[in-house]
């Protein structure tokens, strides 16, 4: 992107948005440049009145997408080698390229409305000139968290939501934030706005997942007397089950894992498997690629298959 100084101030210059091909730079103009944004390629010629009435339209339905989509012109008279290649009998035809490759397309002069629908369904999820990449966005505050820092997280999450207020990543990222902190009713509040047909998500399972584990570890005694009961008693399961979720609640994950496999080996069928269902119910919560769910899978695996 092309930053000009205006009156002082550095403001985003939207690029050439429309502009002739020949033969010569349409792997240039077309292919190449749509792997980088979608491509529309209009093959016309001047003897067309269709294409005189389509060209007006596409051109303002372009500059309109503000920079997420370019348009391609091509006088098929002058360059007929590639519409020949492609197979366009009738003009005018419009053809969709994405990654390289072409993707959608259509013929004729279709309305207004058409091309704009088009146009946004090519273009959704693709930033304009000057507008956030929500998706990089999201993967700042992913990092920010991961990072031990939920505060930091949650106000890039609210950013987001600002933009999108139904991104499902970034209501279940605000969600996740909120039970790092122990704000559990925000949290819960937070996830309630998730449409009911976006619940088996993920990443909404599990922040749903964390909530529950959460909710369990408040009715739950402190650590320390936990561990003094299962101390005086090795075989009280439930006293080191409500361990391993109070462990599991105070962030000690390799602990908590420790105690509940530790029911597994020495009573596999306790509470109808219950130690089993709340260690991948751990695992949920944690993600599949947190270190601990990784080892903790192998552990239960090596019990279980041993």
């Amino acid at each position: 992107m092309t930053i000009v100084e205006q009156g002082g101030g550095a403001t985003p210059q939207v690029p050439d948005l429309i502009k002739e091909t020949t033969t010569q730079t349409f792997v240039k103009d077309v292919i190449e440049e749509s792997k980088r944004q979608p491509v529309l390629i209009d093959f016309w010629a001047p003897w067309c009145g269709p294409c005189r009435q389509l060209t007006p339209i596409l051109e303002k339905a372009v500059r309109a997408a503000k920079g997420k989509v370019k348009l391609v012109k091509m006088n098929i008279d002058e360059h007929p080698a590639i519409p020949g290649q492609m197979g366009i009998q009738s003009i005018p035809a419009v053809i969709a390229f994405v990654g390289g490759r072409p993707a959608d397309g259509f013929m004729g002069a279709v309305p207004e409305s058409q091309v704009s629908a088009f146009i946004e369904k090519l273009t959704k999820g693709v930033p304009g000139v000057g507008e956030p990449d929500i998706g990089e966005i999201i993967k700042e505050a992913e990092a920010v968290l991961a990072e031990g820092d939920p505060a930091g997280a949650a106000q890039i999450y609210a950013e987001v939501l600002s933009i999108d207020a139904t991104n499902i990543p970034a209501l279940a990222g605000l969600a996740k934030c909120y039970v790092e902190t122990g704000a559990i009713e925000q949290a819960k509040q937070t996830l309630a706005m998730v449409p009911e047909s976006k619940r088996n998500d993920a990443a909404v399972s599990a922040v749903q997942a964390a909530i529950d584990l959460a909710e369990q570890a408040q009715s739950l005694g402190p650590v320390g007397e936990l561990e003094q009961k299962v101390a005086a008693d090795p075989l009280d399961h439930q006293a080191r089950f409500d361990l391993a979720t109070a462990l599991n609640a105070a962030g000690k994950r390799k602990e908590a894992t420790d105690q509940l496999l530790e029911i597994v080996k020495r009573d596999r069928k306790w509470n109808e498997d219950g130690a089993r269902k709340q260690l991948v119910q751990f695992f949920e919560a944690w993600g599949g690629a947190d270190e601990a769910t990784i080892e903790g899978r192998k552990r239960l695996s090596t019990i279980l298959f041993s």
